[in-house]
C-alpha cells in the first residue's frame, strides 16, 4: 500500500555560514582568546564556520584592513549569512567606519554580532542595533580622551626636558668629525662607526663651525683696488 504525502511536510532550513573576525592592535599581541570563544559560540548554536578573518597588527581606527577587506568582499559574494566578532571595538573604533560597514551589511542581508555584549543587528533585536551606535560613539570618545592623555603627558614630559621617542645613537662623533676632516667618505666612516650614514652627516653637521662668506651682489663686478703712483 502506497505512503500518503504528508500533508506538512517539514521546512527545510539551510545552514548558518558564519564568518568570525578578530583583531589586535599589536603583533605583539595575540587572538587565541577571541577565537576561541567564537568558534564557542558559533559551535553552540549548530553554525557552520565559514572561514576566520584575522588582522594583526592593525589599529580599529584604520577603515581598510587586509582580512577586514577580504570579509566584506566575501560578505558581498554572497559567501557568509552571518559575522561573529568578540566585542564591537575588535571590528572598528570609528562611528563614522563602524556605521558604514554595519550599514551595507544590513543592505547585504547579512547578520553581525559581537557575542560578548550582547549586539546583533538582526531585524527582531531593534535595541541591539541602537547600542551599536551608542557603544561606537563610547569607543570613539575614549580613544580620543587616551589620545589627548598621551598629548599632554609628552607635553608635561618635554616641559621638564625628558626626551621623548628614539632614543639617540651612542657613538664617537668625535671620530666621525676626524675621519671627515681627513676626506675619509660617509660610507666609510659609517661603516667604521656602525652607524647610519644620516646619522654620522648629521653629528658632523652640528659639529662642524659655520663657515662665514663674504657676499656679493649678483651682477656687481668687483673691481681693483686702485694704487697709486708715487710722483718723481
Amino acid at each position: 500500500m502506497a505512503s500518503r504525502p504528508d500533508p506538512h511536510p517539514k521546512a527545510t532550513i539551510a545552514p548558518v555560514n558564519v564568518a568570525i573576525y578578530a583583531r589586535v592592535s599589536t603583533s605583539d599581541q595575540t587572538c587565541a582568546l577571541q577565537l576561541r570563544e567564537l568558534r564557542s559560540y558559533v559551535k553552540a548554536r549548530g553554525w557552520k564556520l565559514a572561514g576566520e578573518y584575522v588582522d594583526t597588527g592593525w589599529s580599529g581606527a584604520k577603515a581598510s584592513r587586509p582580512q577586514l577587506d577580504r570579509l566584506m568582499g566575501d560578505a558581498r559574494n554572497r559567501k557568509v549569512d552571518c559575522i561573529c566578532v568578540w566585542k564591537l571595538d575588535r571590528w572598528g573604533r570609528s562611528v563614522a567606519n563602524l556605521v558604514g560597514s554595519l550599514n551595507e551589511l544590513h543592505a547585504l542581508g547579512v547578520r553581525w554580532i559581537a557575542t560578548t555584549q550582547g549586539l546583533d543587528t538582526d531585524e527582531s533585536s531593534p535595541v541591539g542595533r541602537l547600542l551599536v551606535h551608542i557603544l561606537a560613539s563610547v569607543a570613539e570618545f575614549e580613544r580620543a580622551l587616551a589620545q589627548e592623555r598621551i598629548k599632554s603627558g609628552l607635553a608635561a614630559a618635554a616641559a621638564k626636558g625628558v626626551h621623548c621617542g628614539r632614543p639617540h645613537k651612542v657613538f664617537h662623533r668625535d671620530r666621525a668629525v676626524e675621519l671627515r676632516a681627513q676626506g675619509t667618505s660617509w660610507r666609510a666612516i659609517a661603516r667604521e662607526l656602525g652607524v647610519p650614514q644620516a646619522t654620522v652627516r648629521r653629528a658632523v653637521s652640528s659639529d662642524a663651525p659655520t663657515p662665514r662668506h663674504s657676499r656679493v651682489s649678483k651682477g656687481r663686478k668687483i673691481q681693483p683696488a686702485k694704487t697709486t703712483q708715487k710722483k718723481h
